[in-house]
């Protein structure tokens, strides 16, 4: 298991240096250290407080934004001429990630004992998944590293800065909702029981909707726990059911169906299938290798059966276009572009422009699907709001009819 070493060391400026490693042992701290051209003058083990305790709750997990200044560096470095080993050495000792800092270390370790950078990368998944271990693979192989790293860097911001447009459009109807749902069982817990006892007093026979408000508020009063428990065991089972090859499948094909967000959806997967397909055709992947990558990093199951249906027709030898065209998922423009593409023998340059427009749309519909929802939302609000209100003072306006008679 690696620990925590503190150092003493000196530049080769004769300058001194502190600083801490994560390592196996202290002989390769010291190793790492000469690597990174320090002068060793201490190296101590941190000791550990006692009843401290860290908690990760996604051991392995990387943020996209410190992968991407990962493979900005790391290309950099590459360039410059620095060995691998100490590229990684630097990078593992300077990054702020303690979580990518320890996989660094690792792969670091792994490539020292004779493995390749994407070998030793394979073994962290939950860090960098197949596309970005087959990009590293095709840069070794055709020696361009540091030209397939900053690719990578490239296509995470712009994954990030999709997400973050995406997460944008989605942050305020849901906060709407969860308001939506507080005001509703305040009323219900807090204000129409108050109705109910003045109705009470009154007699007579009360209208529908404001029967159907009380038994409502009861039924909350009486059987709340019974609603949390309900609500929790749906909310597992559907994510359980959702993990599921066919639960995703259905998951996938309502999103992209679904009134309003459901193009948002439709666009987001068409520009992450065709960058991500032209990178690797780009970076010298083979087609078949290609489609099994993309079909596992499309996210979105209904456009990965679609691609992995399409795999198998190219490897009976027909083109890519033509399988995709019985697909309604793919839409005429995608195709013919493709099918363009295979033409002239530029699949890689259709496809980033392919990309490039369906981010132009995401965007332009984020942009204006902001403008759209907030009015949508208000007269949501408003809506239940008031009907609830309606339905607690109909009996006013018959007030006179329950009053009993003297």
């Amino acid at each position: 298991m690696a620990d925590t070493y503190n150092y003493r060391v000196r530049d080769r400026a004769g300058k001194l240096v502190t600083g801490s490693l994560v390592a196996d042992s202290e002989t390769l701290v010291l190793q790492r250290l000469r690597e990174m051209g320090y002068t060793p003058l201490d190296v101590q083990q941190e000791k550990k407080k006692v009843g401290q305790m860290k908690i990760t709750l996604r051991p392995g997990h990387v943020k996209m934004k410190e992968l991407s200044v990962f493979c900005r560096q790391f290309a950099t470095m590459v360039n410059s001429g620095l060995p691998i080993l100490r590229a990684l050495a630097i990078l593992a000792d300077q990054t702020e990630s303690e979580e990518l800092a320890k996989v660094i270390e690792k792969v670091r370790m792994d490539v020292e004992q004779g493995a390749s950078l994407s070998g030793a990368m394979e073994k962290h998944p939950k860090a960098f998944n197949d596309l970005f271990v087959a990009m590293v693979k095709s840069g070794e192989t055709g020696g361009v590293l540091d030209d397939v790293l900053l690719r990578l860097a490239d296509m995470i911001e712009k994954e990030v800065k999709l997400r973050g447009k995406i997460k944008s459009a989605m942050t305020y109807p849901v906060a709407v909702v969860c308001l939506v749902a507080l005001i509703m069982s305040a009323m219900l817990f807090f204000v129409v029981p108050q109705f109910k006892s003045i109705y009470a007093q009154l007699g007579g026979t009360l209208p529908l909707p404001t029967r159907v408000l009380l038994m409502m508020s009861d039924g909350m009063k009486k059987y709340w726990y019974i609603v949390i428990v309900v609500s929790v065991s749906l909310t597992i089972a559907f994510k359980r059911y959702k993990k599921t090859d066919q639960g995703r499948f259905q998951v996938d094909a309502v999103k992209l169906k679904v009134p309003v967000f459901g193009p948002l959806f439709h666009k987001t997967a068409l520009s992450r299938f065709s960058s991500t397909l032209g990178m690797l055709l780009k970076s010298g992947v083979p087609i078949l290798q290609a489609l099994d990558i993309v079909a596992d990093t499309v996210n979105n199951k209904v456009i990965s059966r679609a691609v992995v249906d399409t795999q198998g027709a190219v490897r009976q030898g027909e083109s890519i276009a033509r399988p995709l065209a019985k697909h309604p998922v793919f839409p005429p423009m995608v195709v013919q572009m493709l099918s363009v593409g295979e033409e002239t023998g530029q699949i890689d340059t259709m496809l980033s422009k392919v990309a490039e427009f369906y981010n132009d749309e995401v965007e332009a519909q984020v942009d204006a699907l902001t403008s759209l929802i907030e009015p949508l939302l208000i007269a949501v609000i408003g809506g239940c709001v008031g009907a609830s209100v309606v339905a607690l003072y109909m009996p006013m306006f018959n007030i006179i009819k329950l009053i009993p008679s003297s």
